[in-house]
């Protein structure tokens, strides 16, 4: 017998039992007992990698800030606008390059990694070029 035949042998509910909802959950907190070492250094290594975690998650939130004020602050810098241009320029070029080649039937694993060691030595010269830029040019703001 399976578990909704046997449901069905017992009482129905009544229309105002089915509408019930219930008005309240509680969570009672229970703190169970120590019994051994174990369990004692077990919680205290627990309680200890938590506030670690805790740590290293308000590291990383003010990292984050720091980074984002960084970037709202160098906004203007002619280098860093360049370098967001030649990403979507590439980006779309590769792309568009990419899908005519594919269109055509002649994409190839050949092709794709020509380009992808053109795109490496073009993000090598590009990384130097603005790393010189903005030492001597166009610093950033700190």
């Amino acid at each position: 017998m399976s578990y909704a035949e046997a449901a069905a042998k017992g009482p129905k509910q009544s229309p105002e039992e089915v509408l019930a909802l219930p008005t309240s959950i509680t969570f009672i907190e229970t703190k169970r007992e120590v019994k051994t070492t174990t369990q004692a250094e077990r919680i205290e290594r627990e309680e200890e990698e938590s506030e670690e975690a805790r740590e290293r998650k308000e590291q990383a939130k003010n990292k984050a800030k720091a980074k984002a004020q960084r970037a709202r602050e160098n906004g203007g810098n002619p280098v860093f606008i360049g370098n967001a241009a030649l990403l979507v320029l590439v980006g779309a070029g590769l792309g568009l390059g990419a899908y005519k080649k594919h269109t055509q039937g002649k994409l190839s694993w050949e092709l794709v990694g020509l380009w992808t060691g053109a795109v490496g030595a073009f993000g090598a010269v590009d990384y130097f070029v603005s790393k010189w830029l903005l030492q001597n040019k166009y610093p950033p703001k700190h």
